[in-house]
């Protein structure tokens, strides 16, 4: 997981922020401001990360591109400042959720109760064939 101070770090310098201007309804903000921003995060040439944290991230295929880069954008909000902060956001939650450690299962055998649940079944259905049976 990683500590605030490191993900204050990635989005200081080894993020890369992009704008452009949005599109869709808006009229002239729309036409004047660029209130879209698109972040870009080296996974890879990262130096906050650690190499098995970087591995983590490399090995989930779909969500990073080719070379080891995330790219999100955001144009939800009409002003700069707000799309930055959710893209922010959405890279925070997509970092928390991609190196979240992986829960060990815990192998359990069935309980009494199932035990003599399964044995119960398996004789009413073995009863019920031998019903079926035709009498010679």
């Amino acid at each position: 997981m990683l500590t605030p101070q490191q993900l204050q770090g990635i989005f200081e310098q080894e993020c890369t922020y992009r704008t452009s201007r949005s599109g869709g309804k808006g009229g002239q903000n729309v036409n004047k401001v660029e209130s879209k921003v698109e972040l870009s995060f080296d996974v890879a040439a990262s130096q906050l990360l650690t190499q098995t944290q970087k591995h983590l991230l490399l090995q989930t295929s779909g969500i990073i591109e080719q070379g080891g880069v995330v790219r999100l954008l955001s144009e939800t909000h009409r002003t700069q400042l707000q799309n930055k902060k959710e893209v922010q956001q959405k890279l925070k939650k997509l970092l928390g959720l991609l190196l979240k450690p992986k829960k060990k299962r815990i192998k359990t055998k069935p309980g009494k109760a199932a035990r003599e649940k399964k044995l119960h079944d398996k004789k009413r259905h073995s009863e019920k064939k031998r019903l079926r049976k035709g009498f010679d």
